[in-house]
């Protein structure tokens, strides 16, 4: 347990950001699923919006991101073919 009350902040702080990403985290996968699992557009927009808006927060790195868009428009287009 850190003594000082900037770490005992620090710790409050890390603790909160870890549970938020993890949260994300959570949702981008179920929505990943969702989108490659799917015929429906909406779906699939509303995954990459998400995927993008969490590069853009650093909760996954951009190459990632770029990587689990391709593999969803790689899934729908198997889909739909």
């Amino acid at each position: 347990m850190p003594n000082l009350n900037a770490s005992k902040k620090d710790l409050r702080k890390t603790k909160k950001r870890t549970a938020s990403n993890s949260a994300a985290l959570h949702k981008l996968r179920t929505l990943m699923k969702k989108a490659k699992a799917s015929k429906d557009p909406k779906e699939v927009i509303e995954a990459v919006s998400f995927i993008d808006k969490a590069a853009k927060k650093g909760i996954i790195k951009k190459n990632a991101a770029s990587r689990y868009k391709s593999r969803i428009a790689a899934a729908v287009k198997v889909k739909t073919a």
